[in-house]
């Protein structure tokens, strides 16, 4: 059997399949439309963060496991692939330390004006440091989008770190889980209106598609800092752009983009106010080792005839009739 390797992976990922004894073919591109080409004969594949669209899956007539190299699943069609009846898995456990470390790399930077500090430095502007404008974490109020994996390690971090308090809004988690991690749910308006730092970990859905937007960036105070850490369209980056302009808020930092690689003229690049990663948070060498091996053994379970440990549309093949239990 065959599998189709989109974009570079660990090694890791490679050595298992071969010991698998399966046969391992690379997309000559990740272009959507070149990968649908070349993938008609493959059995199993591994995507990182390319589209995987209906079209790619469509022609992919020998196809049972698509592995997601990560967690986000908004560029695999999860319902194209569970009407064909092909196991769609994602590395859930691989990537929270990587991304939640990352985060709080942002919230130091932001708070301690890294990049301000060092560009003037660097200038030979030593009384920088009689601004007296950096600030401390310790008992500021840190507010959660998405209290799952990320979000919690975020919280737990920043509380042990920092003794930061936590509200967080997420309604898929009940009260007493958040209680046991420490943190209050609040609804979103009360979160932006009470944090000192706003960080956002939620899935990309058709739900929290722009949740962040106008009306919610004038909700925040005007010291407060906003961090995304999970999909650029979770938030209105034209939005963003003018409240950091017109002083809405005093800063961001952002590892995702909406649309990824960025253009070279994205109005990003030109505001000192926001800190900017390349959507690299989670490619630790550590992470990277983690999400192929997982995405490898997801791929392995599927075309050994197994359940594999981290389905991602287990609910969408049983409502398309499939027998996966």
């Amino acid at each position: 059997m065959k599998v189709m390797i989109i974009q570079p992976i660990h090694e890791i990922g490679l050595q298992m399949l071969k010991e698998a004894n399966f046969e391992i073919v690379h997309a000559s591109s990740a272009d959507p439309e070149i990968v649908a080409g070349e993938i008609t004969h493959v059995d199993g594949v591994i995507v990182r963060t390319s589209p995987f669209n209906a079209r790619v899956i469509q022609n992919a007539k020998k196809l049972k496991v698509i592995a997601r190299h990560g967690v986000g699943l908004d560029n695999v069609d999860l319902e194209e692939a569970s009407k064909r009846g092909i196991w769609v898995v994602n590395t859930p456990n691989a990537n929270a330390v990587s991304v939640a470390e990352a985060t709080i790399m942002f919230i130091l930077a932001l708070a301690k004006k890294i990049k301000q500090m060092d560009f003037e430095t660097r200038n030979n502007n030593f009384k920088v440091r009689d601004l007296f404008s950096t600030i401390d974490l310790e008992g500021k109020t840190l507010g959660i989008i998405g209290l799952g994996r990320i979000g919690t390690l975020v919280a737990k971090k920043c509380q042990a770190a920092f003794s930061m308090e936590i509200l967080a809004f997420d309604p898929y988690v009940d009260r007493k889980k958040a209680a046991e991690i420490g943190a209050e749910l609040v609804p979103l308006e009360s979160l932006l209106k009470g944090s000192d730092f706003v960080t956002i970990h939620a899935p990309l859905t058709e739900e929290t598609k722009n949740l962040i937007g106008e009306p919610q960036l004038r909700l925040m105070k005007p010291t407060a800092f906003i961090i995304n850490m999970a999909r650029g369209s979770l938030w209105d980056e034209n939005a963003l752009l003018k409240a950091l302009k017109e002083g809405w808020i005093s800063g961001a930092a952002t590892d995702v983009f909406v649309d990824e690689p960025p253009m070279s003229d994205h109005p990003f690049f030109s505001c000192d106010k926001i800190l900017l990663t390349p959507h690299n948070s989670a490619l630790t060498k550590e992470c990277t080792f983690r999400m192929a091996r997982d995405a490898a053994q997801g791929v392995i379970e599927v075309l050994s005839g197994k359940k594999p440990t981290f389905p991602a549309n287990l609910h969408l093949l049983k409502k398309y009739g499939y027998e996966v239990d």
